[in-house]
């Protein structure tokens, strides 16, 4: 309904020729969007949002993992962060805002494997860590979940990070006959709910399904069933609504030009995949993760890697948030539309020359269609305003 938001000019310095909008960030999951598909997501301004690190030679991060940490996030993430060999380990940082980034640190070495990848990572209720990871070679050659958990995300498995790896830590799935021969690269992807681990995996050998297995030590699971028939690889999975009306969202990738996700209202049979986005342009061309942003029961919007080459050594980490949409009409009824976003809760709007503009904001929900407001003001090139709920 219009009316249900104000906005106000808070001075600041944005960039010239444009303004900045802040308090446009999503709010609760609201699954008749995303059954529907109408969603206002925005590309961050920072194209990438996390490049690796310079120091070394090797630099090509991808897989992106965020867990809540209720104040900040910790974005967990695998490849090789400016190291000097290309094999495979798992990084973390920290962001309050996914505007700043601190912490970065190696968490996970490759081991006794040559690639230690594609994490999962969950916090759990008593604030322990768990991470779901592909490691190759397994004693067959092939690529398998492993599995390390922490008390703190300081301590994995017993030592202080960085952990290096061992064959023990490769996790079981009874009553899968093909897991033996299961070629799981990429596609292990861990949830916690009602005092169990759900997984969620694809098989290069038996591809074109997602499956899903449970456990209660989240190290021997037990299959269930395929969750999905889609020939693409599963990626993440997050649970929102409530105890008696829950719904999942799967996010999944085939390192192409295209995000898909699939709804659920019992985390075991999903819905025919839907398209999520397409890439931007070059850099982003071919996308091979996305990690979605939660805080409490909001989506924020997902991180994914991707690179200007399908060869899987050059990717970066770019980032789209949900939002609810704000536009500048003119008095002469020229428009201006959100040109990007700076995080999950700003928003650029480019304003041409540098003169004041009289006009009307015109604010939408997050499915960039539906009027919360129509305020009359003005856009002051390089100001910084704020959406407000009334």
């Amino acid at each position: 309904m219009a009316g249900e938001v104000s906005i106000r000019m808070i001075g600041g310095q944005a960039d010239n020729a444009a303004i900045e909008i802040h308090g446009v960030g999503a709010g609760d999951f609201d699954a008749k969007l995303w059954r529907a598909g109408t969603l206002n997501i925005v590309p961050d301004s920072r194209l990438p949002l996390i490049a690796p690190r310079l120091g070394g030679i090797q630099r090509n991060i991808y897989a992106p993992a965020i867990v809540d940490l209720g104040d900040s996030w910790r974005v967990f993430f695998g490849g090789w962060d400016g190291v000097d060999n290309g094999k495979d380990r798992i990084y973390s940082l920290t962001t309050g805002n996914f505007l700043d980034f601190e912490n970065r640190q190696t968490v996970i070495e490759h081991g006794v494997f040559v690639h230690v990848c594609n994490v999962s990572a969950l916090r759990l209720p008593d604030k322990s860590f768990k991470l779901m990871c592909t490691a190759y070679p397994d004693p067959d050659g092939l690529n398998k979940p492993v599995t390390f958990t922490s008390p703190d995300g300081n301590i994995w498995n017993g030592t202080r990070a960085p952990y290096e790896p061992k064959f023990s830590d490769i996790i079981k799935i009874d009553g899968y006959d093909k897991f033996a021969t299961a070629d799981i690269n990429g596609m292990n992807v861990i949830l916690y709910e009602d005092g169990v681990y759900r997984l969620y995996f694809n098989n290069f050998k038996d591809f074109g399904k997602v499956f899903r297995a449970t456990s209660t030590d989240g190290k021997t699971f037990k299959y269930d069933n395929v969750a999905v028939e889609f020939s693409a690889c599963v990626i993440d999975v997050k649970k929102f609504g409530t105890a008696a009306d829950p719904i999942y969202l799967m996010g999944l990738h085939m390192n192409r030009d295209t995000l898909w996700y699939s709804l659920s209202a019992d985390g075991l049979k999903f819905d025919a995949p839907k398209e999520l986005v397409k890439n931007l342009g070059d850099a982003d061309r071919y996308i091979v993760a996305i990690g979605w942003v939660v805080r409490d029961n909001r989506l924020l919007g997902f991180l994914y890697g991707a690179s200007d080459t399908g060869h899987l050594n050059r990717n970066r980490i770019f980032g789209r948030w949900l939002q609810k949409k704000v536009v500048f009409v003119a008095s002469d009824g020229s428009r201006f539309e959100p040109a990007a976003a700076l995080g999950p809760d700003r928003q650029i709007i480019n304003i041409p020359g540098d003169k004041e503009l009289d006009g009307t904001f015109e604010i939408f929900a997050e499915d960039g269609v539906t009027l919360l407001g129509r305020i009359a003001g003005k856009a002051t090139p390089t100001a910084v305003y704020v959406v407000e709920e009334k």
